[in-house]
């Protein structure tokens, strides 16, 4: 069973190769202008993730695919990798597997000479776990 912050890192990944979340109420396509600052999520993208969880915005899923966000919390699904390329994908946890990645209509995709979609990183933490490796290194 794929978790709420799963699911949540899979939408943020999709948003940043410019995939849309598109919701069946108000078929309205969301999709954040800009999604991390730094080492978080933007308030944009957090007010489209309250927005797609919201029962006023209905099914809603993600352009390419035919899972809604709803059936994707439910037990019957999971997140892992796509066999094409390194991006977050939904599979069944029993049956049969998703028809295809919604990576199937980005053009020139996967792109390995552009940075891959990411989550949020704390600059911080991540220079401090560098200076410790370095200080072992030095003392061995």
């Amino acid at each position: 069973m794929a978790s709420h912050d799963q699911i949540r890192k899979y939408i943020a990944y999709w948003f940043q190769l410019g995939k849309k979340v598109l919701t069946i109420n108000s078929q309205e396509a969301l999709v954040p202008q800009v999604v991390l600052s730094g080492d978080r999520y933007t308030q944009e993208f957090e007010d489209i993730w309250l927005q797609i969880l919201s029962s006023e915005s209905g099914d809603c899923y993600l352009e390419g695919t035919n899972q809604t966000i709803e059936e994707l919390l439910s037990p019957e699904w999971d997140i892992g990798l796509c066999a094409r390329c390194p991006m977050p994908i939904p599979f069944r946890v029993k049956g049969m597997p998703s028809e295809c990645c919604p990576c199937f209509d980005l053009p020139n995709w996967p792109d390995t000479e552009k940075p891959l979609p990411r989550s949020p990183v704390s600059s911080q933490l991540y220079l401090l776990s560098i200076c410790e490796r370095l200080l072992s290194v030095k003392k061995e």
